[in-house]
């Protein structure tokens, strides 16, 4: 295993730590450029910007297409402390970045949340999402699923 994905992805759960301590959903996202340097982290903001769609990797792709070429995109990595949702997937292909690494499954996370209804999941691996889209994105994970489950503790009941 790749121990620069195991210090990324200790980041991004880091950041969502931060998101929690935030008041919002506790999930976090980095990129990381082709050169392993991290470019851009964010957070979840659905309860504080009363967004829906402020998942942390829909932030970042947001972000991240703002400042960066689609060709830079294609040679970075978005590590994200639990799996991506459909809706993140789709920002991911859209915005054209290249590998995914996830810490906590969408699996993992359905059990530790049920149908809460502030966790609508769709169960919806993003492999499933990635596999239709027309251009390869390479995806790992989970890994560290018990460290990304540690920020989740509490947070659901």
């Amino acid at each position: 295993m790749d121990e620069s994905h195991l210090q990324h992805l200790r980041r991004a759960i880091e950041v969502a730590r931060r998101s929690r301590e935030h008041g919002n959903h506790p999930f976090g996202a980095i990129l990381v450029d082709e050169n392993n340097e991290v470019i851009l982290e964010a957070e979840n903001t659905v309860n504080t910007e009363q967004d829906c769609t402020g998942h942390a990797e829909t932030n970042l792709i947001r972000l991240a297409t703002h400042q960066f070429s689609p060709e830079t995109l294609r040679k970075c990595t978005l590590y994200t402390s639990t799996e991506p949702c459909a809706m993140c997937s789709g920002a991911i292909h859209w915005g054209q970045v290249g590998r995914v690494v996830y810490g906590l499954s969408e699996e993992g996370l359905y059990a530790l949340t049920g149908s809460h209804h502030k966790n609508e999941t769709m169960l919806l691996p993003c492999r499933e999402v990635f596999a239709r889209s027309g251009r390869p994105v390479e995806v790992i994970g989970p890994l560290l699923e018990d460290e990304a489950r540690v920020v989740h503790e509490g947070f659901w009941t």
